[in-house]
């Protein structure tokens, strides 16, 4: 009974049924991110954070950004990266038509938090073909040591 209720046209039953499938859809990702560590989809830039023995590595994926423009800190334990991206749109005078505008304008901040043994003294930041690598050593205390047994 209720199929055919819902699959007749026109019927309130099919429109709200309908309603309800495009609001889930829409904000079934909302507040949810990927990973434990992550945000939501669609955060810029987007971040891959590892680790080696001997440094913590992010990569930022930002292209299209000027080197000067950016900024990285770390402060007690948290490593921030701000910018901003222009629009690649051109001013707006009226007679613009956009039909479609998914690449991310304006200001950003990302912050990672890094772990107690990370050194804020030994850090490399470089920006190449719009990846911003960032290298955190780890602490020479926090580093595995062969003590030889006499």
């Amino acid at each position: 009974m209720y199929e055919s209720l819902l699959n007749s046209p026109g019927s309130w039953f099919a429109d709200f049924d309908r309603l309800q499938r495009e609001l889930q859809q829409d904000f079934a990702t909302i507040g949810r991110p990927g990973s434990i560590r992550a945000v939501a989809s669609g955060a810029f830039p987007a971040l891959n954070v590892g680790s080696t023995p001997s440094a913590i590595e992010i990569y930022a994926f930002a292209p299209g950004l000027d080197p000067e423009k950016l900024d990285v800190q770390i402060d007690r334990g948290l490593l921030s990266v701000t910018g901003e991206r222009e629009s690649a749109c051109p001013p707006d005078n009226g007679t613009l038509s956009v039909y479609a505008n998914e690449r991310f304008a304006g200001r950003f901040k990302r912050t990672v938090s890094l772990s107690d043994d990370a050194d804020p003294d030994k850090v490399e930041a470089h920006y190449r073909n719009g990846v911003l690598h960032i290298r955190v050593m780890r602490r020479e205390s926090a580093q595995p040591k062969r003590i030889s047994v006499q």
